[in-house]
């Protein structure tokens, strides 16, 4: 996409997540965008991110979802707030609870599709439902309770 991605916005020294952060080469990179009222990223698995040959290891999956739900976090915020992506101050959010169902085995090579649904959005918490589809059928579904990153977690 063409469009900056919610990740992109994220201020430079908080941009290390091995999940989304734009500045850690050996991450996911992981890309959300609004799409309507709800969010999407997309992830292709590489072979290496394997549970048994032919399907996608739940951790990898519950990486994306937990990144894609900060992600989808911060933007709500920004969105519930009438401000732009990336003014300051950073509206940067971590997670507080990752619950991930997995509902069928995702196969490997094929594109995943993220969706989230921002749920409840409240100044210091958010809530997004997420799901996690592999050639259109949803495989896992998950919620991310974001809160707002607390001071103590920013580097000095």
């Amino acid at each position: 996409m063409s469009t900056p991605a919610f990740q992109d916005f994220y201020p430079e020294e908080l941009s290390h997540c091995y999940g989304c952060g734009k500045n850690n080469p050996h991450g996911h990179q992981v890309k959300s965008y609004w799409d309507g009222d709800e969010t999407v990223a997309h992830f292709t698995p590489a072979p290496y991110h394997t549970a048994i040959p032919g399907f996608v290891y739940g951790g990898l999956i519950a990486s994306l979802v937990d990144c894609h739900g900060t992600g989808t976090a911060s933007a709500a915020a920004y969105r519930a707030a009438g401000r732009a992506l990336g003014t300051a101050p950073a509206l940067r959010f971590v997670t507080g609870s990752l619950q991930v169902s997995y509902l069928a085995p995702t196969p490997l090579g094929v594109e995943l599709e993220l969706r989230g649904k921002p749920v409840e959005v409240k100044e210091k918490k958010v809530v997004v439902d997420i799901t996690v589809s592999a050639n259109g059928r949803v495989t896992a579904k998950g919620q991310v309770i974001a809160v707002r990153m607390p001071e103590s977690m920013t580097p000095k």
